[in-house]
C-alpha cells in the first residue's frame, strides 16, 4: 500500500480534513492491510481529534473497507484507491477502481454462496452512492461514528 497525498482541503476552515488514503495493486496481504489501515485510521481519529467511535463501527468499518476492496480488486484492472475521512459525525469510506462498468447489487438468495458483499455493505451503511468518474467508478458507504447515528 502506497500512501497517496488527499490533495484536497476542507471548505471553510482552511484546515486539513481528517482523511487518509491509499493506493493498493492487490499484492498478498493488501485487503488485510487495508482492514489494519481502517483500524488505525479511526483509532488515530479518536486520540488526535478527539471524535467517539463506537467499537461497532470500528468493526463495520473493517468489514465495508474488506468488502470493497475486495470486490475492487477482483473486477478491475490496476490500482485501486481507498480514500477514508470524517465527515460530521460519520466515516466516509470510498474505493475508487479503473473499471466503468457499475456494480449491479443482487436480491437477497440465502441459497446463493459468496457474492453478498454489495448486499452486506448497503444493509449497513447509513449512505450508499456508486459515482461514475471519468476514469472508472467510486463506490462511497458513509456509517455513522456512533451506534444509532
Amino acid at each position: 500500500m502506497e500512501p497517496v497525498p488527499p490533495g484536497e482541503r476542507s471548505s471553510g476552515s482552511g484546515e486539513a480534513p481528517v482523511e487518509t488514503t491509499v493506493a493498493l495493486h492487490g499484492e498478498d496481504g493488501c485487503i488485510a492491510g487495508a482492514r489494519h489501515l481502517t483500524g488505525d485510521f479511526l483509532a488515530r481519529v479518536q486520540r488526535e481529534h478527539g471524535v467517539p467511535v463506537s467499537a461497532r463501527t470500528l468493526d463495520v468499518a473493517r468489514l465495508v473497507v474488506s468488502e470493497l476492496v475486495t470486490n475492487a480488486l477482483r473486477h478491475a484492472s490496476g490500482p485501486v484507491l481507498l480514500h477514508l475521512r470524517i465527515i460530521g459525525a460519520a466515516v466516509e469510506i470510498a474505493v475508487w477502481d479503473g473499471d466503468p462498468a457499475l456494480p449491479v447489487p443482487r436480491g437477497a438468495d440465502p441459497t446463493r454462496v459468496g457474492q453478498h458483499g454489495l448486499e452486506i455493505v448497503m444493509a449497513v451503511a447509513q449512505d450508499f452512492a456508486v459515482v461514475r468518474e471519468p476514469v472508472g467508478k467510486r463506490i462511497v458507504a458513509r456509517l455513522g461514528l456512533l451506534d444509532g447515528l
